[in-house]
């Protein structure tokens, strides 16, 4: 196992070969954040700038908590709007849904830190992600030339937590939080109003967990079209489905259809289930 030294000796090279001023494209999760502190690190706060995309696909509290760290680590944060609802390919919610929204929102970003004189933009896609069969963003990325420092040092997501960690970044143990786009079944319509209700229903069920004492480490509300399913930490599934207001919750967030589902969490699931 490569020591933390190891880690930090390989992304801080890989920076430091972008040969200046680099924009990072900054979601706020663990990979962007530490790509994020490592250009501050390497080429100082002055060359950096994190850009944000804000649209109906980002969960309600991210964009602050992505600013609060941008502000710590003395680096411009920009949080430019997107509109990848205005993309036919991206409403039509196929396989390749996750390419349109990178088009959008890297082409949104390169051009605004463009006019900031940044001509550098990186993302931070790591090896995990290349390994994914289930990642055309990564494709998007890749036809615009955008740098990939996690990618190119080899570094997995347990290595990136672990890194993160060893420099006392607040996202070491951040769960995931992909788009919220992520939560609709491939071929139903993606729409701001099915994104504003799962996200509404996740904050209510994260809210009812902890009020019933369940602490979750993954939570995601699908929405299958005409039902929602939980899923959950798999250790949780039979209390969580046992809690009596959850039906509630989710008619309250605009789940009121059929009986949902309360299953085990597992990350890209949508993506090996017919549609």
């Amino acid at each position: 196992m490569p020591s933390d030294a190891n880690l930090e000796h390989r992304l801080t090279d890989r920076v430091r070969a972008l040969g200046g001023p680099v924009a990072v494209a900054y979601s706020g999760g663990a990979d962007s954040a530490l790509v994020l502190a490592a250009a501050a690190r390497v080429l100082g706060p002055d060359q950096v700038l994190a850009v944000t995309a804000v649209s109906e696909s980002l969960a309600d509290g991210e964009l602050l908590a992505a600013r609060r760290l941008a502000d710590d680590l003395g680096v411009t944060h920009l949080s430019p709007r997107t509109h990848e609802s205005a993309l036919p390919g991206y409403r039509a919610n196929g396989p390749d849904r996750c390419y349109f929204c990178k088009s959008e929102v890297l082409d949104t970003i390169a051009a605004l830190a463009h006019e900031h004189g940044f001509e550098t933009v990186a993302t931070g896609t790591n090896a995990d992600d290349a390994a994914d069969p289930y990642r055309p963003g990564i494709r998007a990325g890749r036809e615009r030339g955008i740098r990939t420092p996690l990618l190119d040092a080899g570094l997995t997501k347990a290595e990136v937590r672990r890194l993160s960690r060893h420099w006392s970044l607040p996202t070491w143990n951040k769960p995931a939080t992909p788009c919220l786009a992520s939560r609709v079944r491939y071929g139903i319509e993606v729409t701001p109003y099915r994104l504003a209700r799962v996200d509404r229903a996740e904050a209510a069920v994260r809210t009812l967990l902890a009020e019933a004492g369940l602490q979750v480490t993954d939570l995601r509300v699908r929405d299958l079209g005409d039902r929602a399913r939980v899923e959950v930490d798999p250790a949780l599934v039979s209390r969580v489905a046992a809690l009596p207001a959850l039906g509630e919750v989710l008619a309250a967030a605009g789940f009121a259809g059929p009986p949902h589902q309360v299953e085990p969490f597992h990350s890209g699931r949508l993506n090996t289930e017919p549609y």
